[in-house]
């Protein structure tokens, strides 16, 4: 039997991927070699981006409500308070963005709520089953998969979320070329700890001259907490590795409260900050994703969040590829487009990191430093891409413009993450948003201004039967509406128009791809530039030409 997509690795970015493509209908299973379900709390939660792909699955609602807002920190030094601050205090929702901050939830946590709603498409985690060989012939159409147990299986095409050690990346024979450093050690863990003291309500972070324990509560839990602190060392200076005792003896240096109260530690894990990336993407029918293809500094919590970015790019564009509406060439722009964010995203890590080690030295530094506009991951884009469009007046943009740009009503340049507004629906009045249109495994064509609805009108013509393209008509306030079809949106604020650029009473065109970023933006009776860019998409099925 032969399988569409074989996962490897049931992490956040696996299960993102299978879901993505689970819902579209494509044939994929997902395996990891591990006899359990880990119960792993390194990562603190998605990030403002990954709370918008989450919200696109059908899961970020859950999320929200197993997790809890970012705490504000509690700065110690010599076991007195120093300091608190709130790096996201300011932080407040807006028209193109509803989420302003990120969001603390176990890992652990956020896997099981994925692979909930993953096994409600009849896909289930198969456990226990560790890769130890790809085989992939030439010109063929599949790839042969052997596993430890000895059985060998078929997939048309395998995608290692397998994390920093991949074996089919291993596999594979692609470097992960980078450095560790073997002097930027820390110890972490998940914590049982009661004490009086220590409210829950804050992120407590003793930093000392002679290192530092950092205590956050796991939401969800009455008494856990994610343990980080500088290891404990021998006379040699060799880091020691974690134990229930050392955590107790560090928490008694550096806080000054006894190490009884600290009564259970697991997941007990020793990080050296490693700082690497794949030379490629892909091999073939073989595909790389999240730590697999990149590592870094956690500082800004970037990890998992690249991980899950990758997996949304990857899905539509595999669920394209697999329907027979793209040409497999459309796999290429993955590693086009994800590559140098990964490259972007390892910059601003290790310089994050270096901000923070700076900041921690002085009382009152804290982790706050590790924060910036940049890791709300709102402002990626890809206006290098091939996939990035035409607009008139611009010029493709260039990989040094991943994520420097915020995002505000001004960036919807071809590449660029697609701004959300809040709107109604034309039908029912309701509230809602364009990110509400955007959700689902579907490319979105907003039409502005009554010259826009012709094209609008060949779209629905050609694609109207396959679920694959949806056009949507948005009103302006002043527009009469009483003929709208089904789907149509009122920009009864002119948030929208203003967020792609559309003057008052003006009008035009954007195509939007599966994952939020603009394909195309154009006058409002181009059809061609529409045409091209979802023949590249979704085929040809033989245009309508309802625009004469």
């Amino acid at each position: 039997m032969t399988t569409d997509v074989l996962i490897v690795g049931a992490g956040p970015t696996g299960l993102t991927l299978a879901l993505d493509l689970a819902r579209r209908g494509t044939a994929v299973r997902i395996v990891d070699r591990s006899p359990a379900h880990p119960r792993t709390s390194r990562a603190k939660g998605p990030n403002p981006r990954s709370l918008e792909i989450l919200a696109d699955l059908g899961v970020a609602d859950e999320v929200l409500a197993a997790g809890s807002a970012p705490l504000p920190m509690r700065v110690y030094r010599d076991h007195h308070p120093v300091a608190e601050t709130d790096p996201w205090a300011d932080a407040t929702p807006t028209p193109a963005a509803r989420f302003d901050r990120p969001w603390l939830i176990a890992q652990w946590r956020l896997e099981e709520i994925l692979r909930a709603r993953l096994a409600g498409h009849g896909v289930h985690v198969e456990l226990g089953r560790e890769v130890v060989g790809l085989m992939e012939r030439a010109g063929g159409r599949h790839v042969d998969v052997t596993f430890a147990e000895g059985r060998a299986e078929r997939a048309r095409y395998v995608v290692g979320c397998d994390g920093a050690h991949s074996p089919v990346r291993k596999l594979l024979g692609i470097t992960f070329d980078g450095t560790t450093a073997e002097d930027q050690v820390m110890v972490s863990g998940d914590v049982e700890l009661d004490h009086e003291d220590l409210g829950r309500d804050r992120w407590h972070q003793w930093f000392d001259a002679d290192g530092a324990v950092m205590l956050c509560p796991i939401p969800g839990t009455r008494t856990g907490w994610w343990f980080q602190a500088g290891p404990e060392r021998d006379a040699d200076g060799r880091p020691l590795a974690p134990t229930l005792d050392g955590f107790r003896r560090l928490f008694t240096r550096h806080t000054g409260l006894p190490g009884r109260h600290l009564t259970r530690a697991e997941l007990l894990s020793t990080y050296r900050v490693n700082v690497r990336m794949a030379d490629r993407y892909r091999v073939g029918r073989v595909l790389l994703a999240g730590d697999a293809a990149h590592v870094h500094a956690i500082a800004g919590g970037l990890g998992m969040n690249t991980g899950i970015q990758d997996a949304f790019n990857l899905g539509w564009k595999l669920g394209q590829v697999l329907a027979g509406q793209a040409d497999a060439g459309l796999l290429d722009t993955y590693e086009e487009e994800r590559l140098p964010v990964a490259a972007w995203t390892l910059d601003l890590t290790s310089d994050r990191l270096r901000a923070t080690l700076e900041a921690i030295r002085e009382p009152g530094g804290n982790l706050g430093s590790a924060m910036t506009p940049e890791t709300a991951g709102l402002g990626i884009g890809y206006r290098w891409s091939s996939l990035a469009g035409t607009e008139a007046d611009t010029e493709p943009g260039t990989e040094a413009d991943t994520a420097t740009r915020a995002p505000h009503p001004g960036n919807h340049s071809p590449g660029d993450r697609a701004p959300d507004a809040p709107c109604r629906d034309a039908a029912t009045g309701e509230r809602t948003h364009l990110y509400g249109t955007f959700a689902g495994p579907h490319t979105s064509v907003l039409g502005f201004g009554p010259a826009s609805a012709a094209v609008l009108r060949e779209v629905a013509a050609t694609y109207g039967e396959e679920p694959g393209v949806r056009a949507c008509r948005v009103y302006a306030a002043h527009e009469d509406h009483s003929t709208a079809e089904p789907g149509s949106l009122i920009d009864d604020q002119g948030h929208a128009a203003a967020a792609y650029g559309i003057g008052a009473g003006g009008s035009g065109l954007v195509v939007v791809r599966p994952d939020h970023h603009v394909g195309v933006v154009a006058p409002a009776g181009d059809a061609g530039s529409v045409r091209e860019y979802l023949r590249r998409l979704h085929g040809a099925p033989g245009m309508v030409d309802a625009v004469r």
